[in-house]
């Protein structure tokens, strides 16, 4: 082999590694009415959603073999066109998607690719952006809301709520003891002067939380933030919300146990054993009685110390 042709070599083997050293962001079509919308431009050369997403697939797949770190973001057709319009761009261009992809991995929500399937993949992605519309929307409305709540809470404004609520999550994690727990806030939304009230359900924070023998807690820090914005939106107007907490994995040997708590006064204060049932096996839209799971213990919710602020 010549010198030429070493060297050559020696170069396709630099960018080899170089690439494996920047990572790629791929933005996926959820649904086929997004697909659908997408059609419309005569560069976007796919003409099945089913094939699209199979050829999604074999891309993300090459990527990761070759090293690369893929991030995934959701393109939204609606807000792609609201960019081009903004920017002067033509929409009808693949550069175009390319710069949109990038300005919504900036700012937006990525999944990292990790070998999941695509359909897996396409309800992280979902999960995520709600998850982070909830934040946002909460973040508004406590941002609104100072002095229209429980009166301790809503006087320092919504810092004064938040820690509150961080501190009555902080409380229920130390009475509920070792195991792996899983918990939702549900708070009502309500209308904020300033801000244009969501025809939806309630604003709800999930949390996943494992506590230790020995007292360590291990949780997703951004699923924390998530419920305690929640909580604390709840807690600055007053909103008669609630949080249930499920530990346990659902089998014989481990039942479920179920327990919760009601949002009144700024805290939160437990239901007893009846209104855990009640709550858990009345049907939310018809108030109709369902049958309660297998396998599941509904209990009444531990008393929490009042908060710092209070004593």
């Amino acid at each position: 082999m010549s010198h030429t042709d070493n060297l050559s070599t020696s170069r396709r083997v630099t960018r080899r590694a170089l690439r494996r050293e920047v990572p790629s962001t791929v933005a996926l079509l959820a649904d086929r009415e997004d697909f659908s919308a997408m059609r419309s431009y005569s560069t976007f050369a796919f003409h099945d959603h089913a094939q699209y997403l199979r050829q999604m697939q074999g891309l993300l797949r090459s990527l990761a073999a070759q090293g690369i770190h893929i991030s995934v973001v959701l393109f939204d057709p609606d807000e792609y066109a609201a960019y081009c319009a903004e920017t002067g761009q033509d929409p009808d261009a693949a550069t175009t998607r390319s710069r949109y992809t990038a300005e919504v991995a900036a700012g937006g929500v990525t999944v990292p690719y990790q070998g999941q399937p695509v359909d897996h993949l396409v309800t992280q992605l979902i999960g995520a952006a709600d998850r982070r519309a909830t934040w946002e929307y909460a973040t508004e409305i406590l941002a609104r809301s100072t002095g229209c709540g429980d009166t301790r809470a809503g006087a320092g404004g919504p810092n004064a709520a938040f820690d509150r609520a961080s501190e009555a999550l902080t409380r229920l994690l130390e009475t509920v003891g070792s195991g792996r727990h899983h918990l939702v806030c549900s708070v009502p939304v309500v209308p904020v002067s300033g801000l244009e009230a969501l025809e939806s359900p309630p604003l709800a924070g999930v949390l996943h939380v494992r506590c230790a023998d020995d007292g360590t807690v291990q949780l997703a820090e951004a699923d924390a933030l998530i419920f305690c914005t929640v909580l604390a939106a709840g807690i600055a107007t007053g909103s008669p919300g609630g949080v249930v907490l499920r530990t346990g994995r659902g089998t014989p040997t481990e039942p479920d146990r179920v327990r919760g708590w009601s949002l009144r006064d700024g805290w939160l204060h437990p239901l007893t054993e009846a209104e855990v049932f009640n709550a858990y096996c009345t049907d939310a839209e018809t108030g109709e009685p369902v049958p309660p799971e297998p396998g599941v213990s509904y209990c009444a919710g531990t008393e929490l110390a009042p908060p710092s602020t209070d004593t």
